[in-house]
C-alpha cells in the first residue's frame, strides 16, 4: 500500500511511502545491523549501517508487519493495492491509478485508538 501520512514522510524522507504487509508469524526480521526506534505503539526498523528504513510494526495491529517496498530484493513482485491517508497527500503529488483511496488508515485500529500520526 501507499501511505501519504506525515509520519511516513518524515521517517522515509519521501513524499509517499510504499509498504508490503505480512502476517508477522510468516516472516523473520533479523540482521546484525538492524536497529529500531519506537514512537508510542509504532516501532520502525532500519539498517544501522546505512540508515535505510526497512519495516514498520504497529502494536495495535495484531500479528502484522509492513516492509518498505524499496527494501525488498524484488519490489516489482509486490504491487501496491491501495492508498492510505490521502487526506495528508501532498497537493503537488498526483498518482493516477485506480487503486482504492482511504482518507485515513486502511486497517481499523481497536476502538479508542485512532490515528497517532503513525499508521500506514
Amino acid at each position: 500500500s501507499y501511505c501519504h501520512c506525515g509520519d511516513c514522510r518524515r521517517a522515509t524522507g519521501a513524499p509517499v511511502s510504499a509498504f508490503v504487509g505480512f502476517m508477522a508469524d510468516q516472516v523473520a526480521l533479523e540482521g546484525k545491523s538492524l536497529k529500531s526506534y519506537r514512537n508510542g505503539p509504532v516501532e520502525r526498523s532500519f539498517c544501522g549501517t546505512c540508515g535505510s528504513p526497512i519495516a514498520y510494526v504497529d502494536k495495535r495491529l495484531d500479528n502484522r508487519i509492513y516492509f518498505m517496498l524499496g527494501a525488498m530484493d524484488m519490489p516489482a513482485y509486490f504491487k501496491p493495492t491501495l492508498h492510505a491517508y490521502v487526506r495528508e497527500q501532498l497537493p503537488f503529488l498526483h498518482m493516477p491509478d485506480d487503486l482504492p483511496r482511504h482518507l485515513k488508515t486502511s486497517v481499523p485500529r481497536p476502538e479508542g485508538q485512532g490515528q497517532n500520526g503513525t499508521e500506514p
